[in-house]
């Protein structure tokens, strides 16, 4: 514990950041809403998994999908998916938890039928078997906020 004015103050846990995965599943967005409503029921807008995973639809007509992205990523992800994307699930992580294990957890349940997934970490879109078996792209897994955080520090970028 730290000492302020004589004190002992408890120390606080040091947070991450809220991190994003944005998923592309295939086949209709009501498809993927009906999911979404089967598995975490009786929410929505968002729809929360463990109260640290926060899962919504965005899409750029009514929402703000891709508006803070870089454009070559836009153009990375079209190429892997052979269109552009209308609409897509975003996970909100938490910064108070790992979250690892739930982001695999809902990107296995949204991918079971195929798309793409992509992370705060790589340009990479990511198939399912890619993510879960731990493949290694650009030098990071998916998900990979450990490994970027460890290759941010060590060229000196925060």
């Amino acid at each position: 514990m730290a000492e302020i004015h004589g004190r002992q103050e408890a120390e606080l846990p040091r947070l991450r950041p809220m991190r994003t995965v944005f998923v592309f599943p295939a086949g209709e967005r009501a498809e993927t809403v009906a999911l979404l409503d089967r598995h975490l029921p009786e929410q929505r807008n968002p729809w929360t998994l463990d109260g640290n995973l926060y899962i919504d639809i965005d899409d750029e007509q009514a929402g703000c999908l891709f508006s803070d992205w870089d454009p070559e990523d836009v153009t990375i992800l079209e190429a892997a998916i052979g269109h552009r994307p209308t609409w897509a699930v975003q996970i909100d992580v938490s910064g108070r938890v790992d979250g690892t294990a739930e982001v695999h957890r809902m990107i296995a349940l949204l991918l079971e039928h195929g798309g793409l997934a992509t992370d705060d970490y790589t340009a990479h879109p990511w198939t399912l078997p890619e993510a879960l078996s731990g493949a290694v792209i650009d030098g990071l897994r998916f998900f990979d906020f450990r490994g970027h955080h460890e290759l941010n520090c060590e060229s000196g970028r925060s």
